[in-house]
């Protein structure tokens, strides 16, 4: 039994973060509503200056509690680390 244990579970890699969760605050009603970027799914490739960079647009809306169907737009750029390297908002605010 230790020997099956062994080998199925130091053999495995360390797993890598999947998502990237965020928060905004809508401009208009105030609400904070979260985000996610699959960052093995959601991600597009392009090219700035010879690197690769990853983008992932994203249009939020809130629940409608505040009768506000304001759309919030995000975009993020990834470096090939998958670390972000720039934020952009229209409709709102990035909350930490």
């Amino acid at each position: 039994m230790g020997f099956l244990k062994k080998l199925f579970s130091s053999a495995t890699a360390a797993p890598q973060k999947r998502y990237y969760t965020f928060k905004v605050k809508c401009n208009r009603c105030g609400e904070i509503i979260e985000g996610r970027i699959d960052l093995d799914n959601d991600l597009s490739i392009e090219y700035e200056d010879n690197r690769e960079v990853y983008i992932s647009r994203k249009g939020l809306i809130g629940s409608g509690e505040n009768h506000c169907f304001q759309q919030i737009n995000v975009e993020l750029k990834f470096s090939s680390t998958k670390a972000v390297i720039d934020e952009q908002i229209q409709g709102g605010t990035f909350v930490e």
